[in-house]
């Protein structure tokens, strides 16, 4: 076992633009607009394949099929039945993101064939202008809603949140979320899944026509529930021996933290496997005597049972189950 690095899977979106490239150093096809970087997947839609080191070429599913829970953690590896449980991607939203709902679990697995898409949201770079729809305005119900949506009138539905830097947003399943102004750059942290139930799309053409709307779907999945979300500078900040730690979310499907590594950071070993999404700075893993240098715009998947240290100065996500 040792740190993994993956190739990228760039999906271009009607929605994207080339900012990964101008903040996280990730090289881009020309001409092109590219709206999501698969950075660590076992989806059939997209799977991670290890970059270099002696399982290069290998896919992740793959991966966790011969290696089992030595990979990913004995429990984890129960739990999910031997699936790897997240899908951790980078998105670019330049443009509007389409008004959207993903279903939970028991919705998905007997509508969709797969588990349903808790999310989370690390805004790496907002716009001044950026502008959320987060969840429903006060006061909107579900049959008002719905009446509503199916006459085409969506002013004064949505809750519309201004996002900065640093923000973070814990989208839970049924929670109603797009973009409507302004650009931003995110990391996200999710559950295995790809269905989205796309309420309305502004109307946009892509290929010529109007992409495809679930309305119906949507309306049996939506939830009314105020989501959370937290500020830059508001959070707990736990130092410890050469970094800070920054609980963002302990969700029943990943658990996720802002480390700012300003020397040397310790990982002792742990039944479960860990990611880290290098968001600022150029550093050091060091495993077994090897240093594996890092910089913004990598993520790194360290196997289960493995013990590192990580050398900043650097700012990273740290994402497990």
């Amino acid at each position: 076992m040792y740190p993994l690095k993956f190739t990228k899977v760039l999906k271009e979106k009607i929605w994207g633009g080339r900012e990964f490239e101008s903040f996280l150093g990730i090289p881009l096809e020309g001409g092109k607009n590219f709206g999501e970087s698969w950075e660590v997947s076992a989806h059939p839609n997209g799977p991670s394949v290890v970059a270099e080191g002696p399982w290069a070429g290998r896919s992740l599913p793959d991966l966790v099929a011969s290696e089992g829970a030595a990979l990913v953690g004995q429990s984890i590896f129960g739990r999910f039945q031997g699936t790897f449980p997240l899908l951790i991607k980078y998105l670019d939203i330049h443009d509007k993101l389409s008004i959207q709902v993903h279903p939970d679990d028991p919705y998905a697995l007997a509508h969709e064939g797969e588990l349903g898409k808790s999310e989370c949201w690390y805004i790496l770079h907002a716009s001044a202008d950026a502008t959320l729809i987060v969840g429903m305005a006060p006061g909107v119900t579900a049959e008002g809603f719905a009446e509503k949506a199916r006459q085409g009138k969506w002013d004064g539905l949505f809750r519309e949140v201004a996002v900065s830097t640093g923000d973070f947003l814990h989208i839970t399943p049924g929670t109603v979320h797009a973009s409507l102004a302004g650009s931003v750059l995110l990391c996200e942290v999710q559950q295995n899944s790809d269905t989205t139930y796309r309420i309305y799309d502004f109307d946009r053409l892509e290929n010529g026509g109007l992409r495809p709307l679930h309305l119906d779907r949507a309306l049996e999945v939506i939830r009314f529930e105020e989501p959370r979300i937290s500020r830059f500078g508001t959070r707990l900040r736990k130092p410890v021996a050469g970094a800070v730690l920054e609980p963002l979310v302990s969700d029943p499907n990943y658990t996720v933290e802002r480390i700012e590594v300003t020397g040397r950071f310790v990982q002792a070993p742990e039944d479960r496997f860990r990611v880290v999404s290098i968001l600022e700075g150029v550093g050091l893993i060091v495993h077994a005597g090897t240093g594996y240098p890092v910089k913004a715009g990598e993520t790194w998947f360290l196997p289960a049972g493995l013990a590192v240290v990580i050398e900043g100065p650097v700012t990273l996500l740290r994402s497990t189950v």
